[in-house]
């Protein structure tokens, strides 16, 4: 998952950090030092199927080697469960130089721009009556039981529509190398336990698309209050690293036709910058 005013300065005030910004200073050479000019160093879960796995088998394996390719330098990991600590123990920590993805806003980093825009979906047995559903206020759903990770913004809307009672929770937080609450929830719906399952797209699609044929994946893109269910997802960088962050933008927008292709083929629903619809990708 995917997440989630500047008060005014006086003029002679913002003429000297304008000064600052354009005279670097040691403070700039060091922070610019942290970058490795000889490998591409990606910060990286090692099993967070299906979107980095240490094997290489990810789509955001496969974005960082084509990034690395128009960048001539070999790809390094350093590999750490995406939990609390991810962050401060890899990007921070200066053992790496990018997450190659990461929620548009995060504090934790200074995001680029982004390459993907994505949303919430709903998946549903592809025979079924919840089929094409594709707002969660769809009175179809009433009794339905439909799986949910915890504490993800669908939840606010299920609240809403009175789901809540019916709905079976999977955790949020979980070491991927030893649970997979993305796979558990699919497992449950094919042996009926539930009747539908809320994901964030970019795990639920690829997933549907590689293991379970007989089910349907659609994008949560209806919804009109909040909280939104589509993300733009950039790649994270230090913070102050502002020469790596103009390249890494470069790099992105000369190579989004490459990078849509690969999220194509995974199976993500890619959407257009708005959230609004499906963004149509050349094969």
């Amino acid at each position: 998952m995917p997440a989630w005013a500047e008060r005014p300065l006086r003029l002679a005030p913002v003429l000297a950090l304008a000064l600052a910004i354009l005279a670097p200073g040691p403070g700039a050479a060091q922070m610019s030092e942290l970058v490795s000019t000889t490998a591409f160093r990606v910060c990286a879960d090692p099993a967070n199927d299906p979107m980095s796995m240490e094997d290489g088998s990810g789509f955001e394996n496969e974005i960082a080697d084509l990034m690395a390719g128009a960048l001539d330098r070999p790809v390094e990991y350093t590999w750490f469960p995406m939990a609390t600590g991810f962050v401060r123990k890899t990007l921070q920590a200066n053992e790496c130089d990018v997450i190659i993805g990461f929620a548009q806003g995060h504090e934790l980093v200074q995001n680029t721009n982004h390459y993907m825009t994505s949303a919430f979906v709903l998946i549903a047995r592809e025979d079924g009556p919840l089929a094409d559903v594709d707002t969660l206020s769809d009175e179809r759903l009433a009794d339905a039981r439909i799986g949910i990770v915890a504490g993800t913004p669908p939840a606010t809307h299920m609240a809403r529509n009175g789901l809540v009672a019916m709905s079976r929770p999977y955790p949020l937080f979980v070491d991927r190398r030893y649970q997979s609450p993305a796979d558990d929830m699919l497992a449950d719906l094919e042996a009926g336990e539930i009747d539908a399952a809320i994901m964030w797209g970019p795990i639920g699609g690829p997933l549907v698309k590689r293991d379970h044929p007989g089910l349907t994946v659609t994008p949560l893109i209806h919804e009109t209050l909040p909280p939104k269910l589509f993300y733009r997802i950039t790649m994270g960088v230090r913070r102050g690293e502002d020469v790596w962050k103009r390249e890494l933008n470069s790099l992105i927008r000369r190579n989004q036709a490459g990078i849509d292709a690969i999220l194509a083929r995974a199976g993500v629903p890619i959407l257009t910058d708005m959230g609004t619809e499906l963004k149509t990708v050349a094969k």
